[in-house]
């Protein structure tokens, strides 16, 4: 199975859980519970807090195929690859990059060219800010899910608050009134670095 398929993801039925798990599991607990006509049903990815739009229409193996089309498009075939012109396709990715003139006369003084600097840089990056960048990415994950399915709820402009602030007990103390299933997943998507005893 495609590993895009197995990304941790949940369904909802209102505020209630309808299913949790990898992605294609979800999907297809989702496809049954529109088969039976239970909606609204909401499909999220947990890495992100966005909805995952599914097309439930036609067969389980139908459903999962077109997610699959969506979510992680085919690579080109060898023959489209040897049709480009330069170096073989190696997994780099070409992209604009717009620095200030001072910043291309530095990169091109360095050893390997400027590709190779801005590499080391950005692997450098990596490793110093990861923990960071992982809180801010639960943080905006968090906040996505949360303003799809709580934005009317009580306590939500200040549950975000807390939510920026890291304040896992003030968020807490916020969203305790919440729907249980909603309250419980906002937390982990949001803290789920901490120990869970810490509300």
């Amino acid at each position: 199975m495609h590993e895009a398929l197995l990304k941790p993801s949940i369904a909802f039925h209102g505020h209630r859980r309808l299913a949790a798990g990898p992605l294609h599991e979800v999907a297809l607990a989702v496809k049954d519970a529109l088969d039976r006509n239970v909606d609204p049903v909401f499909l999220y990815e947990d890495a992100t807090g966005s909805i995952v739009d599914l097309d439930p229409r036609g067969s389980r193996e139908e459903v999962l195929k077109r997610l699959l089309e969506r979510i992680a498009p085919a690579p080109p075939s060898p023959s489209e690859e040897l049709r480009g012109r330069g170096r073989p396709k190696l997994g780099v990715v070409a992209r604009e990059v717009t620095l200030l003139p001072r910043h291309w006369d530095w990169l091109s003084t360095q050893p390997g060219g400027a590709s190779v600097a801005l590499r080391k840089l950005v692997e450098h990056a990596r490793r110093t800010s990861g923990d960071t960048d992982r809180k801010r990415a639960a943080q905006e994950a968090a906040y996505r899910f949360m303003s799809s399915i709580a934005g009317d709820l009580p306590g939500f402009q200040e549950a975000a608050r807390a939510l920026f602030a890291y304040d896992r007990r003030r968020f807490g103390e916020i969203v305790a009134a919440w729907p249980e299933d909603v309250r419980d997943h906002a937390i982990k998507l949001a803290f789920s670095d901490l120990d869970p005893s810490g509300i």
